[in-house]
């Protein structure tokens, strides 16, 4: 049997095998606190989803990119990926895991991180316009025996979870994460590899002073790339893990391990507003003006009323008995107008038309 038919069998079987069980990012947990990823089964068929800090995107049956994809958009967050509604703060230095629903034994292959800066907003920034640099990568760690051992059995073996590193001396700012998978299983023919790219928001915070350099998404692979086109079903020495190179204060063996859920968060968005504070505002403001009238009234009263004395040395006349007797007489109590209370209104996401 010629090594070409072996390949073909042995690929196909891993095909067959994983037949709509390829995987994608459910949630990301940072330093404990779980945050909600986008969930292809649900969000794409719902008329108002829940605000995220994963990007959204139409892989709907937790399916991958092929080579041909890296000069298009799409190779930014995945299959027409569009910006998450929210994001989470994490401390430079601190760690992120980003777990996965499933992730198939045979899609061999390495794990890539990269950030981009979003500058003002990742809710609103130009996917297209994001320049990425590497944080983070693992490739084939032993590749003694075909299909070798690989990042992707690592992150199998812990639950299919993948634990990132913030730098340290990263400055503080709005990132996107790219979290991505290539499974090389089919990568020893041309356009056989499969990408699985993975975006959520972060907001690092720190006293880091780093801004590197980054590069389009467009420009860190070409689909021809040795990393991309490579046939693990050989014996195997090394092997090029495709992209720029690691940023130089990125941690080059990140450990890992199944991060401890403590507790969970809604994604910080950029409407939010502690609830309270907007009526507690308006409230004083209220009290204030209402203090600042009744202040000015006085005062105005005070100066048009004559004093005692003044009274006792003038003659009383007519006028002024008037005056008095009608003093004398109980007034109305005017009605007060009720005062209304400002109502907050959240700004809701559109519904995405996403055909199934």
């Amino acid at each position: 049997m010629s090594s070409f038919s072996s390949k073909t069998i042995l690929s196909a079987i891993a095909g067959a095998v994983a037949v709509s069980a390829h995987g994608h990012v459910t949630h990301a947990v940072v330093d404990g606190v779980e945050y909600p990823g986008y969930d292809v089964f649900s969000a794409p068929y719902q008329s108002d989803p829940p605000t995220v800090i994963g990007w959204a995107e139409d892989a709907t049956d937790n399916g991958f990119l092929l080579p041909e994809a890296v000069g298009t958009a799409d190779i930014v967050c995945h299959l027409n990926a569009e910006n998450a509604g929210g994001h989470a703060t994490v401390s430079a230095g601190s760690s992120i895991m980003m777990q996965w629903d499933t992730w198939p034994e045979s899609h061999h292959g390495p794990v890539i991180d990269y950030l981009a800066n979003c500058g003002d907003s990742c809710e609103t920034v130009d996917k297209t316009s994001l320049e990425f640099f590497k944080i983070g990568e693992s490739g084939l760690l032993d590749g003694s025996s075909a299909p070798g051992r690989w990042a992707s059995d690592v992150l199998i073996e812990n639950g299919n979870a993948w634990i990132v590193d913030i730098p340290e001396t990263l400055a503080p700012g709005n990132y996107v994460l790219r979290h991505e998978i290539i499974a090389l299983h089919e990568g020893f023919k041309a356009n056989g590899a499969q990408l699985y790219p993975q975006c959520i928001n972060i907001q690092v915070t720190g006293s880091g002073t780093d801004s590197p350099a980054g590069v389009l998404a467009t420009e860190l692979y070409q689909e021809d790339d040795e990393g991309i086109v490579f046939d693990i079903y050989t014996v195997m020495d090394s092997y090029p893990i495709p992209g720029p190179g690691l940023y130089s204060g990125a941690d080059t063996d990140v450990a890992q391990s199944v991060m401890e859920i403590t507790s969970s968060a809604d994604p910080v968005t950029e409407q939010s507003v502690p609830t309270g504070v907007a009526e507690a505002t308006t409230s004083v403001a209220a009290e204030a003006t209402a203090t600042s009238e009744a202040a000015e009234t006085t005062a105005t009263s005070t100066e048009a009323k004559p004093t005692s004395t003044e009274v006792a040395d003038e003659e009383p006349t007519a006028a002024t008995t008037t005056t008095a007797e009608a003093v004398e007489e109980p007034t109305a109590t005017a009605t007060p107008t009720p005062t209304r209370k400002p109502c907050n209104s959240r700004k809701r996401r559109h519904a995405r038309d996403v055909s199934a």
